[in-house]
Parts: structure tokens; sequence; C-alpha cells
């Protein structure tokens, strides 16, 4: 087959225009045209009087080796690549101890699948609850205030991404098309068809419950244990070698090889692995809060006229500015027409997010406004880092009225540099409760003088960004993990235990739903590779 890149049609086109273009393009006739499938749309608004749909196909032809000569100069025709998912290895007949996958997150859940595709049967840990059961206690958290340590945004089966826009597009390099398999896996799951062509592909939080359930039932169909509440306390290490995991009920599972997808969030067991000798490092990651607009002004700046158009849907942004002090502040997990949402996994902190269901038809636009911090503002020690969050996150609790009420600001008045005491337009969608206060002391004066300078340049890029009664909740701490937990390039085991393979998020490798899934298999993958080779 051959892809074609970069075929622009109006938003309004008929159902058979793609077609014809495709024909005019390569100078065929349609009766020349065997198949053709889209493999990606998007949509090309910098002019917002003529947006147009950008479409990247896949065509079948009946003389596609001289259409590939006469055009073997145009970088916008070529073969199409095989994305096909190959399985590098299969299980031995018989494994000595079952691989350990630690986690259910993005990354744990891949790795579990693909090991599980490959008859390795692996053994799934998750600290939390069920994705059902999980999100009735995090629904406790959001209607009545009440936060469960082990069962929220943070801790059970889906991970962090489970409550966002459920994205699933990502910039990392992609050789060997991973991506597709997750894709393809998703849909296979019951994801709409569509996130294999769309652009910026999401699913939503309500959908992606019974995908998750249903990549679990594939797993555990696949000879794969899934064990819930089972949270791994400690490890036994031996000769810089993996030997178990020892759970917190005190039982010991022997293994000389386990995947560490644990997520960004699970403090306690960096700690442990810490103070086991298990090398890692401060790495750098983004604090700020979260801002919402009404969606319907984001709609008007970035789409013009076509505003509201059923086919767009609601419109995005992505911003960044290089402030003044050395500062690096952007726009992060953008939610078109969602909710912010609290997203707290330890008692005395508050700490939000962003969620977007599949319709993204709530009223408000919101986004977290985030602002680069390294290890020199946090130094000392390698765990330094998750202190830092704390800090900030117990201010929030406090201000907020230590009820997991969160702290709100107008943006006129956080940019007067004076206290919020009543809502305009905006109204926040963070629940259980806000409370009005001056965020300023929320948050370093570094990462607040930043904000402020990039806001103003926000609104020059998009005119009325900079909206007065556009509403500021604080605060967002958990962009990416503060520690990076070492491992080696070639095998991607820990660097000072062999056997560990720290994977996703929570060990530094991945920054959402798609890439975590992706450094998921490729762990699975390694350790595939070393069981096999035993």
């Amino acid at each position: 087959m051959l892809r074609i890149t970069e075929l622009k049609l109006p938003i309004e086109h008929s159902a058979d225009a793609l077609k014809g273009a495709i024909c005019r393009r390569l100078h065929i006739t349609e009766k020349n045209l065997l198949e053709f499938k889209i493999f990606r749309r998007g949509y090309d608004a910098r002019k917002r009087t003529m947006i147009q749909f950008v479409y990247t196909v896949d065509i079948r032809v009946s003389n596609e080796a001289a259409l590939l000569s006469k055009f073997r100069a145009d970088k916008h025709i070529s073969v199409t690549p095989d994305t096909a998912y190959h399985f590098v290895t299969h299980a031995p007949d018989s494994l000595p101890t079952r691989p350990v996958v630690i986690g259910l997150g993005p990354a744990g859940l891949f790795a579990g699948l693909v090991l599980a595709q490959m008859g390795f049967r692996p053994l799934i840990l998750e600290r939390g609850k069920s994705v059902r059961e999980r999100t009735q206690d995090t629904w406790g958290l959001w209607r009545k205030g009440e936060l469960m340590p082990e069962s929220n945004v943070q801790f059970g089966e889906g991970g962090a991404g489970t409550f966002s826009d459920g994205k699933l597009y990502s910039q990392i390099k992609d050789p060997k098309h991973y991506a597709r398999k997750v894709i393809n896996e998703l849909i296979l799951a019951g994801a709409p068809e569509e996130i294999a062509y769309v652009s910026k592909p999401h699913i939503g939080t309500f959908r992606l419950v019974g995908i998750v359930e249903q990549l679990r039932t594939t797993i555990q169909a696949l000879g794969g244990e899934i064990r819930f509440q089972s949270r791994v306390a400690d490890i036994v290490r031996e000769n810089n070698e993996l030997s178990a995991v020892i759970l917190d009920s005190g039982e010991v599972i022997a293994c000389s090889e386990a995947i560490l997808a644990i997520g960004h969030s699970a403090r306690d067991t960096f700690e442990t692995l810490y103070a086991r000798g298990v090398y890692m490092e401060a790495k750098p990651f983004s604090v700020g809060v979260r801002i919402e607009h009404p969606q319907g002004l984001i709609d008007q700046c970035r789409l013009g006229d076509a505003a509201g158009h059923p086919e767009l849907g609601a419109a995005d942004y992505r911003l960044v500015h290089h402030a003044s002090n050395g500062r690096a502040v952007y726009s992060f997990c953008m939610c078109p027409g969602g909710t912010v949402v609290a997203a707290a996994s330890e008692p005395g902190k508050l700490v939000t997010n962003g969620m977007s269901q599949y319709s993204r038809n709530e009223r408000n636009a919101n986004s977290a406004i985030v602002v680069n911090v390294t290890p020199d503002d946090y130094p000392g020690h390698p765990l330094a880092g998750i202190a830092f969050q704390r800090q900030w996150e117990g201010r929030a609790f406090e201000l907020g009225g230590g009820n997991y009420h969160a702290p709100v600001q107008l943006l006129g008045d956080f940019m007067a540099g004076r206290a919020s005491t009543q809502l305009g337009e905006v109204q926040p969608s963070y629940q259980p409760g806000v409370t009005l206060c001056d965020l300023t002391s929320t948050l370093p004066d570094y990462v607040i003088s930043a904000m402020r300078e990039a806001l103003q340049a926000f609104d020059k890029e998009l005119r009325g960004f900079a909206l007065p009664d556009a509403v500021l909740t604080g605060v967002e701490t958990r962009t990416s993990s503060p520690v990076r937990i070492r491992r080696n390039e070639d095998n991607y085991q820990s660097v000072n235990t062999a056997g560990l393979y720290p994977a996703g998020e929570g060990a530094g490798y991945a920054g959402g739903i798609l890439s975590a899934a992706i450094d998921g298999i490729r762990v699975a993958e390694a350790l595939a590779l070393r069981v096999a080779a035993k």
C-alpha cells in the first residue's frame, strides 16, 4: 500500500470528496483506486476563516510500483509502513517464577497484557481497588470530602489517567509503532474506532472504566492473575538482584523479574526502594494551578466562525512562554469541556487535576498552567522533590479550609495581587467546594511571578485568555514524577538491581496514558527476552 500525507479538504466536504482528492493527487481515475483507509485526520486552524481537515490516507492502487516511481521525489507519498505488532518471543514451557507487575496503571496494564499474550501468565499486584470500586471511592472525595488513601484518583486499577481526559497522543519517538498496538487493543476493549485516526484521540473517564475492565478480563483469560488491595511494602535484594517482593500483608512472593509501574504518586514505595538501595535521583517536574474559562471563549479564539462545528468539537490549546526569570511556563493536560477535580492521595494535602468525558460538553475549558522546577529548587536528596510537593499541597489544603475545598482566585485579582472575595461569570467546577482567597502563598514566589508574566503573553496569542473572571484553582503538583529510578538503556533493568524493571510515569520514563502504555510494552519485551534466554 501507499501512504499520502497532507491531503486537505474543507470541513464541510462531501462523503466522496476524499476519494476524489486522492485521485487528483495521483492523477489517476477512480477505477485505479482499489481501496483507501484514513490513517490520520486532523485540522489546520491557523487561518480561522479557512479551517481545513488534513488527512493521511493509506491506499491500494492497480499500478502501485509505477506510481511510487513517478512520485519518488514527493515527500508526501511513500510506502505504507508496517505498523503491525510482532511479539519478540514466547514463554518457555516452564517458568521457575512468574514475572510480577507492580501497579495497574497504563504501564502496568499494557506490560501485563503483552506478557500474558506471550504466555508468561504474569502476577499483577495493585495497591488500590478495581476500577468500579475505586470510582465510588473517588466520588466520595468529590461529593463528601472523604479521602480514601489507598483508593482515589492516583491509586487503583487504571491509574491516574482513568480520571482525566483519556488523551491518547504523545510526542515521543515511536519507530516500532507501539502506539498502534495500544490503540488497537483499546478498540478491541471497546474504545470508539475513531481513536485509530483522529489526530488527538481521547476516550473520556466513563468510557475508560469499561475499557480497563475488559483489558483486565483479557489478561485473566490468558492466564494472568490480578490481585487488588495488594500493596508491595518491601522488596528483597540479594547481591544486587531482585529475589522477592513483600506485600503489606506480610506475604513473600519469590520472583526474579518484576516490572515497577507504580505511578508518580507512590511516595511510600519510593521511600522503601530508596531505603533498600535501589538507585534513584531527583528529576525536574512542574507546579502551578488549574485555569478555567468558558469553553465558548476558547472555541471562538481557536476556531472563529467555525466554533461549535460538530466535526471539530470543543477546541483545545497549547501555550508556552519563557519567562524573564528563566522559568518555562506552559499549559498542561488541557481538558476541553471538562472539570477540575480533586486528586489528593494523602490526608492533609490538596491536589488538582483535569478531567473530561468523551462528549466534552461541560461549560468550562480547563488546563493546568505550570512552571518548571528542578532539583536546584529542592537540593540535597533524591526524594527532596516529594517533600517540595508536600509543602505546597499542605499549604493549599490549609488555605482551602482543611476540608479538601480548593483555594481559588479570579485571574484579574491574581494579576492585581489582591484576594478574591466573589466569583464572576466563570463558575468553578471543582468539588467538593472552593474557598476564595489569594493564591500567592500556595506556590513559590518565582512560580507566581512567572505565571503572571505568562498569562499576559498567553492573552496576546489567544485574545481573551486573560479574562478577569477566569478562575485559578490551586494547586497542580503531580505533573510528573519527582523521581527517576534509573535503568539501563539496553535492557531496561535498574542500574543496580538486576531483574527490576522501572517503567512508566512513576519511574520517570513517561508522561501520559499513551507514552506510559508504550513504555510498559517496551519493558515487558525486555523482561520476556531475559526470561527466554535463561
